[in-house]
């Protein structure tokens, strides 16, 4: 059972990367096109990538690594670090969207720097993801203090005024 999630999660998640990825590449396009069939051919094909292709697939990945953790019961650092970066890509993911329902308005075009940034964005969070989930590196959180109140002393230590 634990062999089948990790399966659909490693494919489900893929998908959503490449998607992610290849999205902005097809916005760029917009700026190239000039007759209505072709805006709207493209149009069709961005909405598709998002809303058939990258939101399931965003989806099925949450849903099968979250019934992971349970089978699992994985609570280390690197796993929250994991987690982390799997929240910065549904942030790309929830801007994706917004980006889709502005650019295919009359005037509209994506930048290039805006491209570059978006790809930069989502190929390191992809690969720190990889990074963290295949390494699965020995940190510690010696620096910060886990037991009760840990975070009461730090407040105290920089605090200018009394803390009770």
């Amino acid at each position: 059972m634990v062999m089948l999630l990790k399966f659909i999660h490693i494919a489900a998640i893929s998908i959503w990367a490449a998607t992610l990825l290849s999205l902005p590449a097809l916005y760029v396009q917009r700026a190239h096109i000039g007759d209505r069939p072709a805006l709207y051919a493209l149009q069709r094909l961005v909405r598709f990538c998002y809303v058939v292709v990258a939101s399931p697939a965003a989806f099925v990945s949450i849903l099968t690594g979250t019934a992971l953790i349970f089978f699992q019961h994985t609570f280390t650092l690197w796993f929250t670090i994991k987690l982390g970066l799997i929240g910065v890509m549904v942030t790309v993911h929830i801007v994706t969207g917004l980006v889709i329902i502005r650019l295919f308005n009359e005037g509209e075009v994506y930048p290039v720097w805006r491209f570059i940034g978006a790809t930069v964005l989502t190929a390191a969070t992809v690969l720190g993801i990889f990074f963290v989930v295949l390494a699965k590196p020995d940190w510690s959180l010696d620096l910060i203090p886990i037991e009760a109140g840990g975070l009461k002393e730090i407040a105290r230590s920089i605090s200018p005024w009394a803390i009770p």
